[in-house]
Order: structure tokens, then sequence, then C-alpha cells
């Protein structure tokens, strides 16, 4: 059966859309007129390694079986789809257009699979013993999740890497470690077995590209558990978020092997956490797992590039976290000095912003 899926975001969500496409679905990319009109004019191409070969693979999406097409907030009517994806970083939602959608989405009770690190307040209902009247603080705009069920919210770990391409149009994605979304089921199984047969079709295809037919990696992989995703965790505050310096950034690699010890010590803080909300051990990734594939991540992570680019707002993982520790009586001081150079480094940008409303861009170290 052909589904029709609107994902939320055309850069990292054309990842998720190929693969969807590959299996013949039809897919809506969300996103800013210009980049709809590109879209819908010349399709996406999306670069993915592949073992064995030494040049990437670039697939577009005009030559797949599934239809895509690509248009403005205003321009969607949420009743028209089987599955919404939420695969932007969790300030954009409130911005205007955008907000308005996910309200639409919200009346219209459809399932909603978020691929973001930074999960939605409805998720976080699901977990118990949170007091997630006490994290809204940590969202951009907090009021964008009311109206959702937490049932119809579900939430994938980004773990693929993927960036665009310096010089590069909007519509070209490179995928740079091609692992897995790891997804967490619905409360309906009825909804959960809609993302079981999205992760089947996925699984299934193969790419002809003039020879053998080739297993094209990232796949969608649902789990029985609700704190699968949560995984993301350990990893990003040991290593996404430790490129961030007082005066600069470093990438993800130096952050993580450093000082090897300390990372694993604020890795396993941060596991154990998860642990206490409910997760169990196979639930999560080791940290000599995580340790092994950082080392081949050359570059800091978005967050702190965002942050020395001029961003007056990034997803804040690293304030949530600590404050569900907080709420548990817990408490990491290393974390606590991501929080506050995090804080330091968003009060600087917002105090450069000129008359004109704009951020002057800021010299990464």
């Amino acid at each position: 059966m052909h589904r029709n899926v609107l994902i939320l975001g055309a850069s990292y969500g054309s990842l998720l859309a190929t693969k969807l496409l590959m299996a013949g679905h039809r897919v809506t990319l969300v996103c800013t007129g210009p980049t709809a009109k590109m879209i819908n004019r010349e399709g996406t191409r999306v670069r993915f390694p592949i073992k064995g070969w030494k040049s990437l693979l670039e697939i577009s999406s005009n030559e797949l079986p599934g239809r895509l097409s690509a248009c403005t907030p205003d321009e969607v009517d949420a009743a028209d789809y089987d599955l919404v994806v939420l695969g932007m970083q969790e300030a954009q939602y409130g911005a205007s257009g955008v907000r308005e959608l996910m309200s639409r989405i919200a009346r219209a009770k459809k399932p909603c699979l978020a691929i973001m690190n930074m999960p939605p307040l409805p998720f976080l209902q699901r977990i118990p013993g949170l007091a997630t009247g006490a994290l809204k603080e940590c969202y951009t705009e907090p009021s964008v999740w009311d109206g959702f069920e937490p049932g119809l919210m579900s939430l994938a770990s980004p773990d693929p890497q993927a960036f665009r391409p310096a010089d590069e149009p909007k519509n070209v994605l490179q995928v740079g470690l091609p692992t897995n979304f790891k997804a967490a089921p619905f409360a309906s199984e009825a909804h959960t077995a809609l993302l079981r047969e999205l992760e089947a079709d996925i699984e299934g295809v193969r790419y002809h590209a003039g020879g053998d037919p080739i297993e094209i990696p990232v796949k969608l992989k649902v789990h029985e558990s609700l704190f699968v995703p949560l995984a993301k965790w350990p990893m990003l505050i040991a290593g996404n978020y430790r490129c961030i310096r007082p005066d600069g950034m470093i990438p993800i690699r130096e952050a993580v092997h450093g000082d090897v010890e300390a990372s694993r010590r604020v890795y396993e803080w941060v596991a154990g956490l998860c642990r206490s909300l409910g997760a169990d051990a196979a639930d999560l990734v080791p940290f000599d797992k995580y340790a092994a594939a950082a080392g081949g991540l050359g570059k800091p992570s978005s967050a702190a590039r965002a942050l020395f680019g001029g961003a007056e707002q990034i997803e804040r993982v690293d304030s949530l976290v600590r404050s569900i520790a907080l709420q548990r009586g817990q408490q990491c001081a290393e974390l606590d000095e991501i929080v506050a150079l995090v804080d330091a480094r968003l009060g600087i940008n917002r105090a450069r912003r000129n008359p004109a409303g704009r951020i002057e861009e800021l010299a990464a170290a």
C-alpha cells in the first residue's frame, strides 16, 4: 500500500523522504517558498556512502518510483496524510506559518514521528513520573505542543549524520554517518503497525545503478521500547555539546577523544539517568561503540556551529537533561558547565542583534 507522508523540514527530511520514495510512497516536504519551487522543479539529490565504494552514490528523487512534492506550511491540509514526520529543529516549530500548521496537525489527530534530538513535550508526557510542566522552560516555544495527544507522538533518534555540502543548492544532502533511525512505538498498535509497514518497505527495496541491485544504508528501525530514542542523550552530552568551548568550538572527535575517561564519565552518568527513567541497558548504546563512531566525526556538532554562527536559539537538550536530572535529585558538574557555556554564548548572540533584527555572523575559532 502506498502511503502519504508529510515531512516538515526539507533538509534532513529529504534523507527519510528518499528512502520512502524508493519504496514507492508519496512524500510532501514542507519548506520555504523558494526551496519548494526548486524541489518541485528539480527534485532532491541525496548522496550516500556505499560500503566498498570509493565515491558517493547520488540518488535523485526524479529517478525513484514514489512521488515527491514540496510546499509551504500554509498550503498543507493535514487531513491528507497517513503520517506526519517532524524533521526540523525544535526552535523552528514556533516560526510564523509553521506554528499554525502544527495546530492544524494536532487538530487532525494524525500520528506524528519526530526525528529530533529534542523530544517533543507530548512524547515526554508518555514517560511515567516526569513533571513535564517544569520542563517547558527548556523549549523555545512550548505552546507549539499544546493540543497534541501524547499517544499520537513518537520519537526516532536522528542518528544518521547528514549535511548540506558547501556551495551546493538546498535540494542537495550528503550523508556522513549512515546509521539508522531508531523509533519508539506509538501508544496505538495500529499506528505502530504503520511504522513497521514502512520499516519493512524500506528494508526490502534495492537501488539499481546499472549493475547488481544495491542495498542503500539508513533504515527505519521500530523498537518495542519507548526509551530507545533516548540513547542519543548520552551521545549529545558527552560529544555534541562538549564541542562548545568558551571561545570557540572543536570537532566531536576531539571532544570525545581529547579526554576519553572524562567523556566516558559524562556518558555513563547520562545513561544512568535514562535507566532511572525506565530505559533498559539494551535500549542504550555502550560507550565504547559510541566512541568508535565518534572517531570518524571530524566536524563540530550542528549545535556548536549554530552557536558560533550567531544563532539566538538552538535545541537545548543539555538544559532538558539537566532539568530532568534535578527532578530526580541528580546533578553532574560537567553538565552544569555545558549549560552555562551555552547560556553565555546565546546571551552574546542576542546582545549582538543589530537594529534590523539580524545577527552579525560570529567568527568560529
